[in-house]
């Protein structure tokens, strides 16, 4: 048990406030002291207190502490108790996390960021609607027709914005020959292909999709890593040179062997799919790496369209933050894996590490060559997801918690605990479209994926 602490909130490097979580101290602490070879979390606990304990003589809600003086404080507290090597080690990792926060800070500068008014015109519309926050979203979802409402309405508007996407491409339609759809992760990429391929053949266009996915090498050509998990989430997992090849070949309208990957054997099929791009088709890439120069550079640029999505969630948790993208899509990524490739919630939250390092590698950096970028949210999502996922959260936050080498796990199963718990379940998710890009992990999609 952790003491009554005065202050609620800290300030950031960026000068923004966010909520004081001792167990963000204890954990850093643990972390260090691993390092040197300690694994007594109730000691660790115990400097925790120490430290709030400093905290509340030094501070007040009027006067509040930055993260580098808390920092400080856990450093002088583990000294003073003798903990000279896990003081040394958290000194280095200190140093380390800055080191990184500095390296990310100039890749944001480097490559940009969503542009300011798409994510504003997302949080103005949850605005509108009453759903910008967690407490007005729960008083949504009490109200079935309030919340069946809700869905109608952002249904609607991201068929409006598939509308406004299909224009954009219309636009350049004389010399495009390739649709790339790109984005992080479970940000609903395959539904909007889907739904995009819809709305241009409209303007009499055919579309034909080519799934990258099914070009992976086998899982037995990956190394694992000290879990016996296996890093996939990378360009390279996938065979380059053959797709590069097959995208030449359809450009110039060769017939190409499309090969079949089965997910759930880690394998692809001995059979494959004949495939050809007629002069009146345009191909559909939908892949996290499709604006990944080794999969798409070699293609001239008039011939692509290229458009990214991403899910720009615009909600404010219970302590007035807004919600992480990245917990959303993690989110997502369990239940599809869950549901549709026998992967069970506990294996995708330890896997994510893999994910994220291949975003933030090669996706995220390359969302500057977009032509278009989209929003794959859905502002009623969250309630259906703790429905299917909530059970399971905290058997992973349990077995992580006393795991150093897996504590970023932990981390993330508990932050997805503190953000479904406070948020009201919606038991009939009826009133959801089959075609909805949520039906792409919560099941019962019309679509073929």
């Amino acid at each position: 048990m952790y003491k009554e602490c005065k202050i609620k909130s800290i300030i950031k490097r960026t000068g923004e406030l966010v909520s004081f979580d001792p167990e963000k101290i204890t954990l850093a602490i643990y972390r260090s002291a691993a390092a040197v070879g300690g694994h007594n979390r109730e000691l660790s606990e115990n400097l925790t207190n120490q430290v709030i304990e400093i905290i509340n003589v030094a501070y007040s809600e009027k006067m509040l502490p930055t993260v580098e003086s808390i920092q400080n404080i856990v450093e002088k507290i583990l000294i003073e108790n003798g903990h000279a090597k896990t003081a040394k080690a958290y000194i280095i990792y200190r140093a380390q996390r800055n080191e990184m926060r500095k390296g990310k800070d100039q890749k944001e500068y480097q490559h940009g960021n969503i542009p300011y008014d798409v994510i504003w015109r997302t949080l103005w519309w949850n605005v509108e609607h009453g759903c910008e926050t967690v407490e007005k979203l729960n008083k949504i979802v009490k109200d079935k027709d309030r919340f069946c409402q809700l869905v109608k309405e952002a249904e609607d508007h991201y068929n409006y914005r598939l509308t406004v996407a299909a224009q954009n491409i219309y636009k350049h339609i004389d010399t495009i020959r390739m649709i790339i759809i790109s984005g992080p992760s479970s940000s609903g990429k395959t539904t909007t292909t889907h739904r995009i391929e819809d709305s241009l053949n409209k303007h009499g266009l055919e579309l034909v999709a080519l799934n990258v996915d099914n070009y992976y090498f086998d899982l037995e050509h990956h190394p694992k890593d000290e879990f016996g998990d296996y890093d996939f989430e990378t360009p390279e997992a996938l065979d380059l040179t053959l797709i590069s090849e097959h995208l030449s070949d359809l450009i110039d309208g060769k017939e190409i062997d499309v090969p079949i990957y089965n997910f759930k054997t880690g394998m692809r099929e001995k059979e494959s799919t004949k495939f050809r791009l007629k002069d009146n088709q345009i191909l559909l890439i939908d892949s996290l790496y499709g604006f990944y120069d080794g999969m798409t550079g070699h293609i001239p640029e008039e011939n692509k369209f290229k458009f990214y999505i991403e899910t720009l969630c615009q909600l404010k948790d219970i302590n007035g933050n807004f919600i992480k993208w990245t917990d959303h899509r993690l989110l997502r990524r369990m239940l599809r894996d869950f549901q549709f490739r026998s992967y069970d919630p506990e294996r995708t939250v330890g896997h994510w590490h893999y994910v994220r390092k291949g975003e933030i590698k090669h996706i995220i950096p390359n969302m500057k060559y977009a032509d278009f970028i989209f929003d794959g949210a859905m502002p009623y999502e969250l309630p259906v997801m703790k429905k299917h996922l909530f059970q399971y959260i905290k058997p992973i936050m349990d077995k992580y918690q006393d795991q150093p080498k897996q504590l970023d796990a932990y981390l993330r199963a508990k932050r997805l605990f503190e953000l479904l718990d406070p948020i009201e379940a919606v038991e009939d998710d009826s009133c959801i479209p089959s075609n909805s890009v949520l039906r792409e992990f919560i099941g019962g999609s019309e679509l073929k994926y």
